[in-house]
């Protein structure tokens, strides 16, 4: 969890192969009258564990 905070909290917009943009319907969120685009994260080796968010200016917001 340590790792996933760190990498949320300093470059959750990198794409990495743990870290990502989901694609078609998934892939945007609309909140408060704006839609974001929707992330991806996968803080465990075999990516069996999965955290979805999107970013709002600086705040990371975590579904």
């Amino acid at each position: 969890m340590t790792d996933a905070w760190e990498f949320l909290t300093r470059t959750p917009l990198s794409t990495t192969p743990t870290n990502y943009r989901l694609r078609g319907e998934l892939g945007t969120i609309q909140r408060g009258g704006k839609t974001h685009d929707r992330w991806q994260h996968k803080p465990t080796t075999k990516g069996t564990a999965r955290i979805w968010f999107y970013v709002d200016g600086r705040t990371v917001l975590i579904e």
